[in-house]
């Protein structure tokens, strides 16, 4: 019975024609994508409507966003570098060293969740501190430390839930992944508004809705986990040496630091923003990060429903529908993000002001999210490139086209551009950075394409 089960996933994810299976199995995770997208902005909304302090809580959550990027960098760090491993070996034929590493990948997350949320606590007003720049208040403070307490209490469930999901992913259960991921948005979007403004709770409510949802996805992820012809999870496959590690730092240390230099990226952008524009600046920046994300999200889940035919097809040898795959989702995400990029740019104040209705906080906000407007079409390729590289195993590549926007390109910008341009140089930055990664993505991935 397994068996047969095993064959007709192996003839589905290399005989249906590569359009057809990149659509079968991006729609749920598009669908998951927009949904966490919408609840990671659930908090920002939510803490906006405040009726008092609402700026000095959007800031607060908005300084807390590069420790939670950090936690799911850890949980994409585990959970591509397994998926994308055990993937390649269901290809290959190799199933028990694919579960092997399905076990291996998610108790490496789970202990790694529980040392972040003892450690982060323990030093959470260091942290506060750090996050934020020197110009936010004495109150701001206080709500980032509240608010940063409980996100991390909630890590050991944020990184195992990313663990599952992405191997789920990579097996082609995308739907199981969905609902997951699906279950868990729409429980904290409920939470908020109730906890938030009906219960008065402020960033704490924000906080344990936020956890709660987590929460929730990793119950029924595990769940979904035993389900079908997918690999279950099981204490006896458990593998923690020094080749299993490898191939997970092979192929997660690309969302490492694609993840993890946003949080620095992040952070960066927080403190040059409080310094050239206060509090006002940092909620809008913070709303434009958010937007943005939401916007890229459905860019986001289109690759990721291409990242299980790519790993698949390319450990089975079938290089031309790898090829095939990659050119499919760039052409189609320009198209999408072009028209997405256009209402972007004419709706800019009118997004901003969803948010939060400040006139400074839309002042700046308006400027950054229609520069990143201009060039969100460069996306397409950019994650693409990025994704394809990390799924064939091509680490250093894929580190590369990984760290490039957030980190090669971003840092050095963020920290030159406002000294020669004040707050101005904060707004375009990202827009500058995205033209020089794309520079730095087309050749690496051209190059791969060739020896396909």
């Amino acid at each position: 019975m397994e068996k047969n089960a095993d064959l007709v996933r192996y003839k589905r994810m290399t005989e249906t024609p590569v359009p057809k299976l990149i659509l079968q199995l991006s729609v749920p995770t598009i669908i998951s994508m927009l949904v966490t997208g919408i609840y990671n902005m659930a908090d920002t909304f939510f803490v906006g409507q405040i009726p008092e302090n609402a700026t000095q809580a959007t800031a607060a959550v908005g300084i807390v966003f590069p420790m939670m990027a950090i936690i799911q960098a850890i949980g994409f760090f585990y959970g591509h570098g397994s998926g994308n491993y055990l993937s390649r070996m269901l290809g290959a034929g190799e199933k028990q060293k694919a579960s092997e590493m399905a076990s291996t990948g998610f108790v490496l997350a789970a202990l790694t969740g529980i040392c972040v949320a003892v450690l982060g606590n323990l030093n959470i007003s260091a942290l506060a501190k750090l996050l934020a720049s020197e110009d936010v208040s004495a109150q701001t403070l206080r709500m980032t430390e509240e608010y940063g307490r409980l996100i991390l209490i909630g890590a050991p469930f944020m990184m195992s839930q990313f663990v599952i999901n992405n191997q789920l992913r990579f097996q082609g259960s995308a739907v199981y992944a969905m609902v997951g991921l699906l279950a868990g948005a729409v429980l904290n979007m409920l939470l908020d508004p109730l906890l938030i403004l009906a219960m008065g709770m402020g960033v704490r409510g924000a906080a344990i809705a936020t956890i709660s949802g987590q929460a929730a996805s990793f119950v029924i992820l595990l769940i979904g986990s035993s389900k079908g012809a997918n690999i279950r999870l099981n204490w006896k496959n458990i593998r923690i040496n020094g080749y299993y590690f490898i191939q997970i730092i092979n192929g997660g240390l690309p969302s490492l630091f694609r993840q993890g230099m946003a949080a620095v990226s992040t952070m960066l952008l927080n403190r040059a923003a409080g310094i050239w524009g206060g509090e006002a600046a940092i909620a809008g920046m913070s709303i434009v990060t958010r937007v943005f994300m939401l916007m890229s999200s459905a860019l986001i889940g289109f690759g990721q429903g291409y990242q299980p035919v790519c790993s698949f097809n390319y450990g089975a040898g079938l290089k031309e529908r790898v090829k095939e795959g990659y050119w499919f989702c760039v052409k189609w995400g320009t198209v999408f993000l072009t028209l997405l990029g256009a209402a972007g740019f004419v709706f800019a104040p009118q997004v901003i002001q969803m948010f939060r209705n400040d006139p400074e906080v839309v002042a700046v906000g308006k400027v950054a999210l229609r520069c990143q407007a201009c060039v969100l079409p460069l996306s397409a390729l950019i994650v693409m490139s990025n994704m394809m590289l990390q799924s064939i195993g091509k680490g250093v590549k894929a580190t590369i086209t990984a760290s490039a926007r957030n980190g090669i390109c971003f840092i050095p910008l963020i920290l030159i551009l406002p000294n020669f341009l004040g707050l101005l140089g904060v707004e375009i930055t990202q827009t500058a950075a995205d033209v020089l990664t794309l520079a730095i993505s087309m050749p690496l991935a051209l190059s791969e394409l060739k020896k396909m």
